[in-house]
């Protein structure tokens, strides 16, 4: 068993149009595919945002819940901050870019990084993480202005706040198993493994005194973060590690189309996926050299297809 690395994060957000427009205009990721929500019956929009061909370890989606109405609370015991990774000296171009574009960014140092910290519209905390390690090329949007000395590069990690320390402590590295780097006044980090030396990380910072944070899909959160297991051998032992420790509230094997999915809730609270990408990736549905271009359906939402779209937020995605 292994891990290589993030696969993606997931955000449940507020409306669908601000959402597309600070992920792609404003950070200047890629749309890499619009589908809606796999699980329940509400109509909702499920949005990728990444690079251009959407590599693993570059996905942030999100979940759009303003029409239904759903919201949640911001807490401990949940996933907290949503991490990217940018080239070394990047911080005071995002910081200037951010400002001018509404939204409040400053620079500050956590764990010996400099980061950039602002907030997505809907208030979910997001970080810009200089990064010295990280052989990634950075993403580029001639179209927004962003080229190759300021480009996100993919996703640092997650921060995850907690009451216990000690049993978050304990999860990370014997259920994951991730490499435990620093423990301090600030928190834990821990290491995520990756076979193409990209320096990736989870955060865990003590908040024993906030309110318990909101568990399920609801605007305003972060549902998970995923970490890639690359192929489903890998995947299906892990999980089999896990469950066998005793943490037994892991999910099966779910079929997102584009990758397989399992789900562990760690006793920090916050939601782990184990994933990993099907050979025919986000071409799934769409052409190769069009992905995110339009609004695809999984088969077995094909007799409610007008239903589903009558339901979802008008939005232009462009």
């Amino acid at each position: 068993m292994k891990i290589s690395g993030y696969h993606h994060l997931t955000l449940s957000t507020h409306g669908a149009q601000e959402d597309f427009d600070f992920y792609t205009k404003t950070l200047g990721l890629h749309s890499v595919k619009r589908t809606v929500l796999f699980d329940g019956v509400l109509p909702v929009y499920h949005l990728y945002y990444g690079s251009r061909n959407g590599d693993a370890s570059t996905i942030i989606t999100t979940f759009p819940f303003k029409k239904p109405g759903v919201f949640g609370r911001r807490g401990t015991n949940q996933s907290k901050i949503v991490m990217q990774s940018i080239p070394m000296g990047a911080a005071d171009f995002w910081v200037n870019r951010l400002n001018e574009r509404g939204i409040d960014a400053v620079k500050t140092s956590r764990f010996g990084a400099d980061r950039v910290v602002f907030a997505h519209p809907c208030g979910i905390p997001h970080e810009l993480v200089e990064s010295p390690d990280d052989p990634r090329d950075p993403i580029t949007n001639d179209a927004q202005g962003i080229g190759k000395d300021h480009g996100i590069k993919g996703i640092y990690g997650g921060a995850v706040a907690v009451m216990d320390r000690t049993a978050m402590d304990d999860f990370m590295t014997i259920a994951l198993p991730l490499e435990k780097e620093a423990d301090s006044d600030e928190g834990l980090v821990f290491r995520v493994p990756d076979d193409n030396g990209i320096i990736q990380r989870v955060e865990v910072l003590h908040e024993p005194d906030k309110p318990q944070g909101t568990w399920t899909l609801a605007g305003g959160t972060i549902h998970h973060l995923a970490l890639n297991t690359g192929d489903e051998d890998s995947q299906m032992k892990l999980r089999a590690h896990i469950e066998g420790l005793g943490f037994t509230d892991i999910s099966e094997q779910k079929d997102r189309m584009y990758f397989k999915s399992c789900y562990v809730r760690s006793p920090g609270g916050a939601l782990f996926e184990l994933a990993w990408t099907v050979p025919e990736g986000w071409a799934r549905d769409e052409p190769a050299d069009a992905i995110g271009k339009t609004l695809v359906f999984p088969p077995w939402f094909e007799g409610k297809k007008e239903e589903l779209m009558e339901g979802l937020e008008e939005a232009e995605f462009a």
